[in-house]
């Protein structure tokens, strides 16, 4: 028995994506699935691929965040909602990734996909019509400590809060 690593763990893999304007290239050891997407690049001005420097081109991380909604407090309205949860989101900068929809008639605890999704995804922000969303019209603390919590009416930040 030999202590050298296996061949899949030393050989590097690179991965390229397109998307309009530009290729990403993403080198990795191999220890990665093939579908991990951890994190959302923007990219701003020129990008040159023949090799030369353009200082046009900004590059920078994009927050991911999450919208969540109640249908019965949302009732009719809830189309009117989640176009503001999403209009909310694009002025903030926010990559805005999924609509949470919680309906009472599923049986299931109210914030726990929501909470799940947050996880799986590694946003920073949840976005939701109003406090009127949360039970007793409170924000849950797991919540709070889990992501940034921001209300459309009225506009409020409920930054995340760290464990003592």
């Amino acid at each position: 028995m030999t202590n050298e690593p296996d061949e899949a763990e030393t050989t590097p893999r690179t991965r390229l994506f397109q998307f309009p304007g530009g290729v990403l290239e993403l080198q990795s050891s191999g220890d990665d699935s093939e579908d991990y997407c951890g994190f959302y690049l923007e990219i701003h001005g020129h990008i040159a691929l023949d090799g030369h420097e353009d200082r046009g081109a900004v590059m920078r991380y994009k927050a991911t965040a999450l919208g969540y909604l109640r249908t019965d407090v949302s009732g009719i309205s809830q189309l009117w909602d989640e176009m503001c949860i999403r209009r909310l989101a694009t002025r903030l900068g926010y990559d805005f990734t999924q609509l949470v929809v919680y309906d009472p008639n599923s049986a299931r605890p109210p914030l726990a996909r929501l909470k799940a999704q947050a996880t799986r995804l590694d946003a920073e922000a949840v976005i939701v019509p109003g406090l009127s969303h949360f039970d007793n019209d409170e924000i849950p603390a797991s919540l709070v400590r889990q992501l940034d919590v921001i209300t459309c009416a009225p506009e409020e930040t409920y930054g995340k809060r760290v464990r003592p």
